[in-house]
């Protein structure tokens, strides 16, 4: 997917609260080999390493533009490059991933395929969005089925990935985890206005759309999009209540 790197960052402040919690529930040790699952623009990325003193981080992300972006935060001890998070190899003393394994499938094979890529007493950490079921989300799914955007689509519509958080807890005790810890958090948001719910999709959840219809349909489907959430959200400022689910684990 074809990522803007300035469009994400509108938010960076609300979009970075969930990554302090989840750092919060990292044990802290010197000297240890990180990895950071979908690293993005690279800034968070570059804070994980600041809290893990003595660590050699490597953020990983599959959109040249944002690795472009994130290379500005090289430095010793911290790298880019492109990988996609289902396929890292090596060990790990941390695996950590801020908001990006939504965009892969099949959670059940994956957590444990990311487990058996931690060493002894490693540690997974992962914060992951689970707003599918808000308006915001909901509207793009029921536009994308009318026409003429459905035609256009060929019938394509993007499943929700992310389980309910129990199920993540779940999937950590039968790897044999320890210390787990599973739960879903609302980070609650003020935004200026219903145009401002519409700038936040656009950064993230309206890109595979985008991407798959023609460039001359973006605008008609943006509109669209845009009457809906003024209808469903007139007031000013819009609260916009945000659920994340966030897990981690240690390896014995």
């Amino acid at each position: 997917m074809a990522w803007d790197p300035q469009q994400y960052l509108k938010f960076q402040a609300e979009r970075s609260a969930p990554f302090v919690d989840l750092l919060q529930l990292l044990q802290v040790r010197k000297g240890m080999h990180v990895v950071d699952l979908g690293c993005g623009t690279g800034e968070l990325t570059a804070r994980l390493s600041d809290a893990l003193p003595g660590s050699k981080v490597l953020g990983i992300d599959t959109s040249p533009q944002m690795l472009e972006q994130a290379q500005t935060w090289s430095r010793p001890g911290l790298r880019f490059e492109r990988c996609d998070l289902r396929e890292i190899g090596g060990r790990w003393d941390v695996i950590f991933s801020h908001a990006a394994i939504h965009w892969a499938e099949d959670h059940e094979k994956l957590i444990p395929t990311l487990w058996e890529r931690l060493a002894h007493e490693g540690q997974l950490a992962v914060q992951i969005p689970a707003n599918h079921d808000h308006f915001t989300h909901v509207a793009i799914g029921q536009l994308a089925a009318e026409a003429p955007f459905a035609e256009a689509l060929g019938g394509w519509s993007r499943e929700n990935t992310v389980l309910p958080v129990e199920r993540y807890a779940e999937i950590l005790h039968g790897c044999g985890a320890e210390s787990i810890t599973a739960f879903l958090k609302v980070y609650p948001h003020l935004l200026e206005d219903a145009d401002a719910l519409l700038e936040w999709t656009k950064g993230t959840t309206l890109v595979p759309w985008l991407e798959r219809l023609p460039d001359e349909m973006h605008e008609p489907f943006l509109a669209r999009y845009r009457e809906r959430l003024r209808a469903r959200f007139p007031e000013r400022p819009v609260f916009y209540g945000f659920k994340r689910i966030l897990f981690a684990g240690r390896k014995p």
